[in-house]
Order: C-alpha cells, then sequence, then structure tokens
C-alpha cells in the first residue's frame, strides 16, 4: 500500500533532500526513522531536489509498505521522536497506489527571504549575506523585471551548468517581490516569491541574484528578456546563498487520501 508523507525540514545541515554519499540528507533521516518504525526497509520518494542549505516549509514524499495497513493515527508523532528536530512530519496518509509525490505535483511555490538590515535576530533564520546594504535595491524595477518571467520559457540562463533534465521549458505563473514583517525580526524582510510548474537546478538562487542586479541599477529591466532568449548561463546574475531560500507550497490536483 502507498503512503504520503506530509513534512517540513530546515536545511541547515543536510546536503539536500536526496540521499548523498558520505554526506547527511533529509531522505536518509526519513527512510531511517520510517524502517526503524515500522520493522521493513522503506524507501520514501520526495516531491523534488533540494540544493544543499535550502529549507523547505511543505514538502511530501510516498514510501510503499508491504505489511498489513498502517493505522496511520499517532503514526506522525511516533515518526517526529525519531527524527531530529529540524525535521517534522505533519502528517502521514494513505494515498491510491497509482499517486507519486513527484510527478503528480501541478505546481511547486518557492520563497527568497533577504534581510534589509542587519537583523540578530533572524540571521540564522533567513539570510543573504551580503544583500543588505545602506543603499537598497529598487524593489518596483525588481518587480517589473520580475514579470517578464512570466509565462513558458527556456530558463538555461538561470539553470546549473550540465544538469541531467530533458527540456529547460518550465511555465511560470507568478513572480513577484513584497516585504513583510518577521515576528522575531527588528525590521521587515524582503520575500520574493515564484510559483512555476517546474523548476531547474539552481533556478530560484540564479533569478534572485539576476533581479537583484535590475534592483540595484547594474542592469535594465529588459535585460531578463535578453537572458531568456540568449540561453547563456554566464550572462546572468550571480545565485544568492542557499539559507534564504524555503520551497513553501507543493500544489497537487489528485491529491485523495483511502480508507
Amino acid at each position: 500500500m502507498r503512503y504520503f508523507v506530509h513534512l517540513s525540514f530546515n536545511g541547515t545541515h543536510y546536503h539536500g533532500w536526496q540521499i548523498q554519499k558520505n554526506a547527511p540528507s533529509v531522505q536518509a533521516s526519513l527512510e531511517d526513522a520510517l524502517s526503524r518504525l515500522l520493522r521493513e526497509s522503506v524507501t520514501v520518494t520526495g516531491c523534488g531536489r533540494t540544493d544543499t542549505g535550502v529549507h523547505a516549509r511543505d514538502f511530501w514524499a510516498h514510501f510503499n509498505y508491504t505489511g498489513n495497513p498502517i493505522r496511520c493515527e499517532g503514526l506522525a508523532y511516533k515518526v517526529n521522536a525519531i527524527l531530529p528536530g529540524d525535521i517534522y512530519v505533519y502528517d502521514i496518509l494513505p494515498v491510491p497506489e497509482n499517486l507519486h509525490a513527484r510527478f503528480h505535483a501541478i505546481s511547486r511555490t518557492y520563497r527568497y527571504f533577504i534581510r534589509r538590515n542587519k537583523d540578530p535576530f533572524i540571521e540564522s533564520l533567513t539570510a543573504a549575506p551580503g544583500t543588505y546594504s545602506p543603499l537598497l535595491p529598487d524593489i518596483d524595477l525588481m518587480n517589473k523585471a520580475a514579470e517578464l518571467l512570466l509565462g513558458t520559457h527556456d530558463f538555461t540562463s538561470f539553470s546549473k551548468l550540465h544538469s541531467q533534465t530533458r527540456t529547460n521549458i518550465c511555465t511560470v505563473t507568478e513572480a513577484y517581490w513584497f516585504s513583510m514583517d518577521l515576528e522575531m525580526g527588528t525590521s521587515p524582510v524582503w520575500v520574493f516569491q515564484i510559483t512555476a510548474d517546474r523548476f531547474l537546478r539552481n533556478m530560484v538562487r540564479c533569478i534572485v541574484g539576476s533581479l537583484l542586479e535590475v534592483g540595484k541599477g547594474k542592469k535594465p529591466v529588459e535585460w531578463i528578456l535578453q537572458l531568456l532568449e540568449e540561453k547563456n548561463r554566464s550572462l546572468a546574475g550571480h545565485s544568492v546563498p542557499p539559507e534564504g531560500l524555503f520551497l513553501w507550497k507543493v500544489n497537487y490536483d489528485k491529491l485523495k487520501t483511502v480508507n
């Protein structure tokens, strides 16, 4: 029988979601906890992969279990007792056998957080070291540039080189900046939010870095269109650090539990 796991994690101490040789990963931690609890070797498949240091507020994975149907009530509590403190399971749900955590996700939303000032209360929570300064980027210009990302485009210029992917075509449905107050912070932070049907490796961090170039007046708004047309990673801005990036929401059209 197939089960979905709904979880979140702080990626600071992990080399991403996917299992790595000689490096800690979220997937390995979850598989170990489930295997110990269910007394059967469990392999989980995630809704995607995150890079080293990237966080997930909303993450889904599935696994198959060959034993008797699992009583899911209270199971998340037991798994959380085994998992380290920076991984949290919200729920474990029985689902149809053909429901796939990765392939049936219809869209994903990422948020990137940037401190506007040095802030001792959120230094380790949301950071992009070196991006704040007395001369702040122009958020209106960055939003004008972000609008040019909407629609279906080839995002090769914003992708990590030599990635193994069948296509670099993605459809972006929203991309914008806004300011928000964090309860623990002493000043507002800037947030970039982007939603698409799929993302390439390093895509969001490169987009943020490129939009900051526009916001700082180093590049014109129309430069984003040039990057999309040129399909050349070396022309785009630098990738911002991973610690400010969160997988914020994963959307499913057919996420239905079974009795």
